[in-house]
């Protein structure tokens, strides 16, 4: 379990149900520990390929129930501060870099957190989820040194391994299964299908624990590594 005497957390993530794929039994933990997070999902994932299996929405309702969806998983996790950011899904990679860094300096200056949670740069597979990430890294790398927060980056990309190493974090989540749990099923429209062969697996007798539910691997930011040419 990872140390959770945190002033206070700042989550940045594009889209419901990034937060459930990630981090979700970590930020349960720090919940139930008592410290504050906010999580400030940039859209409402309103473009999202699924939608339900079998199909629940449509392309008209689908915002709508993206929106309860992450309200749902948020709950769940315990995450009371949810900011709506209001942009366009699939369309975060071309706001305005330097619109997009206030918007990350003016959510750290507010909350002043001592650990902020995105993707990690160039790993993060999705232009939304890369876009995200590089504006949160400028924010930070503009503040002076000693008063920066943590920061902590979800990284799946194929060549993560090979070129980022181990995981520097690999966080037991066991104790807040049901958290986890509770935050994947709320994203009905996007996680039906997982959830439902998790469901079969279980009804058919397999007691063997899928390592999602288990734990989560997170890359502590490297801030010597200098990603800025590749941005």
């Amino acid at each position: 379990m990872l140390d959770q005497q945190e002033r206070q957390i700042l989550v940045v993530f594009p889209h419901p149900d990034d937060e459930a794929f990630g981090v979700s039994g970590t930020l349960a933990q720090y919940a139930q520990a008592g410290v504050p997070i906010t999580y400030a999902c940039l859209t409402l994932g309103e473009m999202g390929r699924n939608l339900g299996n079998p199909p629940f929405a449509t392309r008209e309702s689908l915002p709508e129930i993206r929106k309860k969806e992450l309200q749902a998983s948020c709950e769940a996790i315990g995450i009371q501060d949810l900011r709506m950011m209001g942009l366009r899904d699939k369309t975060v990679e071309f706001e305005d870099d330097e619109e997009m860094v206030q918007m990350m300096t003016k959510l750290i200056d507010e909350l002043n957190p001592s650990l902020v949670v995105t993707f990690y740069p160039n790993y993060a597979v999705h232009p939304d989820h890369e876009a995200t990430c590089k504006a949160v890294v400028r924010a930070i790398r503009r503040m002076p040194e000693a008063e920066r927060p943590r920061l902590y980056g979800v990284a799946f990309a194929n060549n993560t391994l090979a070129e980022l190493g181990e995981p520097q974090i690999v966080n037991d989540i066991r104790d807040v299964r049901d958290a986890k749990w509770g935050s994947m099923t709320a994203h009905a429209s996007q996680t039906g299908w997982m959830i439902q062969e998790e469901e079969k697996r279980r009804a058919e007798g397999d007691t063997e624990e899928n390592n999602w539910l288990t734990e989560e691997s997170i890359y502590i930011y490297d801030w010597t590594r200098d990603f800025e040419e590749s941005f």
